[in-house]
């Protein structure tokens, strides 16, 4: 068996033994924990789609993880102010249902990522990140001048939102939720790189002229797989806000594109499990190193320095090897 898919199962089985053994001894911190590692590795996810598969080093990818919560602020808070969502041209009723949420959240990241993605790749290399930085930004100031959703202030969200059949409140089931979601974007991840359109957007990474000259337009893999990328980071925000609660415009920062694209890196970029690994990781420095500094980020920055020189793959990488091939 080769190593890597043996690490990558290691790797998710221990994200499920952790909050469940946190369950058993009365830890619900460490359960939250583990649902914040689960949203975030989703999150990454939804990046390494974009950068991974398709080469696109996007520092906007805060955008759509603050669409997919604003979104959510949008479709639950006026149930929470007993007010109607809109009132012209037809009344329309908020919503406290995960499912239409989501199913909100991941239209409107789509959406933002193709009107985004139109326009940004149509440059390449520091031209591109610099235009998904700065559409990010636009949208951080718009939610800054946003009144109706509290401006820089943010909203709180008193109630979580509910699931069919399940305590939502229960941070244990809270979590089963996050990482059932997780694992089904693990899968779509894996079907989208084996399927014919995963090796032709590989092909236009590697060689864009060559696979043009096949008749297939390089730009356009790289928008559907971009905006792929921001519909799955969109659902993340959206249970990002579900887990605090709380919705503010440091969702969409630059900070927030930065720790995203850091998580990948940690891991290891093109990884399929590369996001979950790093997200863990960044999560228990942040716990273990922050209880020691303040400026535990210096750490990190220590070994995310290590990691792009000394372990191109990340930690995945780093772990499972070369590997051999037999005859």
């Amino acid at each position: 068996m080769r190593r890597e898919p043996l690490i990558n199962l290691v790797i998710i089985l221990l994200l499920l033994a952790v909050p469940l053994t946190a369950q058993a001894m009365d830890e619900p911190f460490i359960v939250t924990l583990a649902t914040k590692v689960a949203i975030l590795a989703l999150a990454g996810v939804g990046l390494n789609i974009a950068l991974g598969l398709g080469g696109m080093v996007s520092l906007g990818h805060a955008a759509f993880f603050g669409i997919g919560g604003y979104m959510m602020a949008v479709l639950a808070a006026p149930v929470q102010a007993y007010e109607p969502l809109m009132t012209w041209p037809i009344e329309l009723a908020g919503t406290k249902s995960m499912p239409l949420i989501w199913l909100g959240a991941v239209i409107a990241g789509a959406l933002g990522a193709l009107a985004i993605g139109a326009l940004s790749l149509r440059t390449s290399g520091v031209y591109f990140i610099m235009i998904t930085l700065a559409f990010g930004q636009m949208l951080y100031y718009f939610a800054i001048s946003w009144p109706a959703y509290g401006g820089e202030d943010g909203i709180a969200i008193y109630v979580r939102n509910g699931f069919p059949g399940l305590n939502t409140l229960d941070p244990l089931q809270f979590f089963a939720l996050a990482y059932a979601v997780l694992l089904l974007a693990l899968l779509l991840a894996h079907r989208l790189g084996a399927s014919p359109f995963g090796l032709a957007l590989a092909g236009a990474r590697q060689a864009p002229a060559r696979v043009a000259a096949l008749g297939i337009r390089p730009y356009s893999l790289k928008l559907t797989a971009f905006v792929l990328s921001g519909a799955v980071t969109a659902l993340a925000g959206a249970l990002y806000a579900d887990l605090n609660r709380f919705v503010s415009p440091s969702m969409l920062s630059w900070h927030t594109s930065g720790e995203i694209m850091v998580l990948v890196i940690l891991g290891g970029v093109g990884r399929l499990f590369g996001p979950v690994a790093g997200a863990a990781l960044y999560i228990l420095l942040e716990h273990l190193l922050g209880g020691i500094s303040e400026h535990w980020q210096f750490f990190l920055g220590l070994i995310l320095l290590g990691i792009v020189l000394f372990a191109r793959g990340g930690l995945i990488g780093t772990l499972a090897g070369r590997e051999v091939a037999h005859d």
